[in-house]
């Protein structure tokens, strides 16, 4: 029997913290105006995606001891953005990145339910943890915790939100038949936990919203971060994984533990981030794509960027020469505060860099661009669609988090071009099917 075809799953972030956007682009706006943001979630509302997402940054990066310009200098707070575009969307998602190690869950879950009741149930929460000592101490607790407690909380932290949406049943405010009036039921909101990260109790101020519970999101793929995926943790996980070969054995894995927890098959969705450079041509489309990864990774970034792994000044070495010649020093001071770690063994990501830097030989830069590059789908907007739909269809993921290095207009392209291909082969719905996210994705509380 056929296989019915899978659904493409789309959402959309809007570069900020990180090197990927070029903001030296005669095309590229503001970071911080609200037009910014409204632009890019009603593209991705046109192209009938399913969310809009915001990464997070609660720190302005140092180094050492300066705040250096490969940043935007400055980011909105990421609840009141959402909030915000709820108002000029519809049917989009507003998923945002919320820290489960500076917040407390009573705060957040009372945010994040009144952010789904403003939006009519498309809120969503991609829940990150941190061991940043530095990031913490903008925070009153500190913040910092060892790399082995930071599941621990978040997974207790989101037993607590839940636990406190779920304080509320569907019909706690009925009716009075008499009055006319709405009342709340006596135990309404009534909640008590009792954990070793938490002890609160009281009553939940916020009413059950629309989905119940906002859509959870996670990226880590660790063993520790793949268990809290699949036991009840969240409805999505962000992939990194962007070739078949190493995605369909995540995507297998996944749905094989969230099946050993109980969990009905497809319950777990599995969205890698992604971004595109088009073209009229395959040709025209590499040449741009060699234009905009030398505009997003200059010669004092890509030193910048290694500097993330050596942990060491490397500022003196030319970026179109060979890689420094000295090894890592990770237990050193740190000379980057504030970006997350993602390579947690310098000295075997050096070697590996090493080797590849020899292979192809690379330069300082070219090295950069090709182990920090964001851009995975690069060619006409039928070989685009070919591949993305390839990939899902292959239980590479469900779908796909889009990024471009342009901001706020760069998803204008992919929608005018991609989506109408997509939809032609009805991979992607053309209009929305629900009202709320979950509606949407597919996914029960």
């Amino acid at each position: 029997m056929t296989r019915p075809r899978k659904q493409i799953i789309l959402g959309h972030y809007l570069g900020g913290v990180n090197h990927s956007t070029v903001w030296s682009d005669p095309a590229a706006g503001s970071q911080i105006d609200f037009t910014s943001f409204q632009h890019a979630a009603q593209t991705a509302e046109r192209g009938k995606f399913d969310f809009f997402f915001l990464a997070e940054g609660l720190a302005l990066r140092e180094r050492q001891g300066q705040i250096f310009d490969q940043d935007v200098i400055g980011r909105p707070d990421t609840l009141t953005v959402l909030a915000a575009l709820a108002d000029v969307t519809e049917h989009l998602g507003l998923v945002g990145t919320l820290n489960a190690t500076f917040n407390e869950p009573y705060e957040l879950a009372r945010q994040l339910a009144t952010l789904d009741h403003l939006s009519g149930g498309r809120a969503g929460w991609n829940i990150v943890t941190s061991s940043d000592a530095f990031t913490g101490g903008n925070f009153r607790r500190g913040g910092f915790l060892a790399r082995e407690d930071r599941y621990v909380r978040a997974s207790e932290f989101l037993s607590v939100a839940r636990r406190l949406w779920d304080s509320w049943a569907d019909d706690d405010i009925a009716a009075d038949p008499e009055s006319g009036r709405f009342l709340r039921r006596p135990d309404a909101g009534a909640f008590t936990f009792q954990g070793g990260q938490f002890d609160v109790s009281g009553r939940f101020s916020v009413p059950r919203s629309p989905q119940g519970q906002p859509v959870i999101l996670q990226a880590g793929v660790s063993s520790e971060g793949r268990e809290f995926a699949a036991g009840g943790g969240p409805d999505a996980i962000f992939s990194p994984y962007h070739t078949l070969a190493e995605a369909q054995p995540f995507y297998r894995d996944i749905q094989q533990r969230a099946a050993a927890h109980g969990r009905p098959p497809g319950s777990v969705k599995i969205l890698p981030g992604a971004a595109f450079v088009l073209g009229d041509t395959e040709a025209d489309a590499k040449e741009r794509h060699r234009e905009v990864a030398l505009a997003q990774i200059s010669g004092r970034g890509a030193q910048i960027l290694l500097e993330t792994v050596w942990n060491r000044d490397l500022s003196g070495y030319d970026p179109d020469g060979p890689l420094p010649d000295l090894d890592p020093d990770p237990d050193g001071p740190p000379i980057i505060q504030g970006r997350a770690r993602i390579h947690q063994n310098a000295y075997d990501t050096v070697a590996q860099w090493r080797a590849i830097a020899e292979e192809k030989k690379y330069t300082l830069r070219e090295l950069a661009i090709h182990v920090f590059g964001h851009v995975e789908f690069v060619g006409t907007p039928t070989q685009i669609a070919d591949r993305l739909d390839a990939f899902v269809q292959n239980d590479g993921s469900d779908g796909f988090i889009i990024g471009s290095h342009l901001t706020p207009t760069g998803l204008d392209e992919f929608v005018d071009k991609v989506v109408p291909l997509l939809q032609e082969r009805g991979s992607l719905r053309t209009e929305y099917d629900g009202t709320t996210l979950r509606d949407n994705l597919g996914i029960r509380p």
